[in-house]
């Protein structure tokens, strides 16, 4: 299995104590929860199940659905009963009989694969967990609980930051991220897939770092040839993949495509009150409570610019896959099989990568701190855009303020070979470094730095970066 090695270790922790345990596992859709879940307790589930995914058009029969689903799982396992539950009070009740019945005195984990989807509307789901745990399972010694989901916003409300019968109810949970820049090489290596690090780059610039989206790759295949493969032809494996994604992660799934449509029209991202009025929505509760949806699922991030209060947080659309669908794949030309191979080396290609590959370097910090052999130091990251009334920059940068009183000003450039800077960008960095530093306590000095794939060249006026960082460091 590639990474998660301490996700792994602290699974196997928890299993080999003598403790009631109940973990939750959460994750955007195709993270690799289950697979994980799956390797680490391979041979030591002792009940699992997987809930049905949400139908569309029958949301009236979901609850009789899902107990119909879950006594199938019963009965596969041997459990004796004469009727299907009509509540998942009974239907806990069941599995409760049971797990005593085969008790031998070892570990028990019964494993539940995406939870939200099993509480539907009117179903008392959460009360029969509850009573389930409270009742029965934290009193078992041998017991533990996995449960696993995609809606992460339905895990951190009714799990982590449940404030009624729940309440510090989980014993450990976990968040799984996408993949690394090198995970998702050691992926490609571990499957005999030969591709370059820079196509790397471009394929998580494309498609982010999820297992499930890097593993319908061809190995045969380019990457470009893999990208129109995926989504572009006809019955393409991931074409599908935008509806999927919000109707499994959210409980209203249009109108989050609505806000994820307006954060994807602006590079600065929105203000709240911005995305109401783009909208038609009042700025109240319902809107923050998609807002922050949003971002516990790692699709948006909220920040606040540099120089900018804290009313004025700003929400941007950062998920590789969303971006990539909204600008690539909606309208006439998502009809054309060869649509990327066509267009990939077009100057609109060439100005998303840009934009995917600031988004690519934000997501690397860690690696970024790495580079400027600063990760022991203290520090604080934030974008800049500039101030419109002046002549500031447009681009976004990046900007890390350390407490060694260095602030590295961050250009960010996708190339297909070395940085040529010459004189007119020369001059430009330079007053962008005087307009920053201008902003900055006068204790603060700050370095020009260079994110880019294969460094610059050395001329006359390559030393206005104090540090060059290539594409290999974000791979460390």
């Amino acid at each position: 299995m590639i990474g998660r090695a301490w996700e792994r270790q602290e699974l196997l922790r928890r299993y080999q104590r003598n403790k009631a345990e109940f973990i939750a596992v959460y994750g955007r859709r195709g993270v690799g929860k289950t697979c994980l879940v799956d390797n680490t307790l391979e041979g030591k589930i002792t009940f699992r199940h997987t809930a049905l995914f949400p139908a569309e058009d029958e949301k009236t029969g979901e609850l009789s659905r899902q107990l119909s689903h879950f006594w199938v799982a019963l009965q596969r396992y041997h459990v004796q009963t004469d009727h299907c539950p009509k509540s998942w009070m009974e239907a806990f009740y069941m599995l409760e009989v049971w797990l005593e019945a085969v008790d031998d005195g070892s570990r028990q984990v019964v494993f539940l694969d995406e939870l939200p989807w099993l509480d539907t509307p009117r179903s008392h789901f959460l009360s029969a967990l509850e009573s389930f745990w409270n009742n029965w399972g934290c009193h078992r010694n041998n017991f533990m609980l996995v449960v696993c989901g995609s809606a992460s916003s339905w895990i951190i409300d009714h799990l982590i930051n449940n404030h009624g019968g729940l309440y510090d109810r989980l014993t450990y949970h976990m968040k799984l991220s996408p993949f690394t820049l090198r995970e998702c090489e050691q992926f490609f290596e571990e499957r005999q897939m030969a591709f370059s690090r820079y196509d790397i780059a471009q394929g998580v610039m494309m498609l982010g770092g999820i297992p499930s989206y890097l593993d319908a790759f061809t190995p045969e295949l380019s990457l470009t040839e893999n990208i129109d493969r995926l989504l572009f032809f006809r019955h393409a494996a991931l074409k599908e993949e935008w509806d999927r994604l919000f109707a499994s992660t959210f409980q209203h799934p249009t109108a989050m495509k609505a806000i994820v449509r307006v954060l994807s029209t602006r590079r600065g991202g929105l203000t709240r009150n911005e995305i109401a009025l783009a909208l038609g929505y009042s700025s109240g509760g319902t809107l923050s409570g998609c807002l922050k949806a949003l971002v516990e699922s790692d699709l948006v991030v909220r920040f606040v610019p540099f120089g900018r209060k804290k009313s004025e947080a700003h929400y941007l659309l950062t998920d590789p896959f969303c971006l990539f669908y909204l600008q690539w794949l909606e309208g006439p030309h998502k009809q054309d099989a060869h649509f990327w191979s066509k267009n990939v080396g077009t100057e609109k290609a060439r100005s998303f990568q840009k934009v995917a590959f600031e988004d690519l370097c934000f997501q690397h910090m860690d690696q970024i701190k790495r580079a400027l052999d600063i990760f022991g130091v203290e520090t604080t990251q934030s974008a800049w855009f500039g101030d419109e009334e002046t002549a500031g920059p447009k681009e976004v940068e990046l900007l890390v303020d350390r407490k060694d009183h260095v602030v590295n000003m961050c250009e960010m450039n996708f190339l297909s070979g070395p940085l040529s800077v010459d004189k007119a960008y020369y001059l430009k960095l330079l007053h962008r470094q005087t307009m920053l530093a201008g902003k900055l306590s006068p204790k603060k000095v700050v370095h020009p730095t260079l994110i880019t794939t294969e460094g610059v060249l050395y001329n006359a006026y390559s030393g206005i970066f104090s540090r060059v960082i290539t594409l290999d460091d974000l791979f460390a």
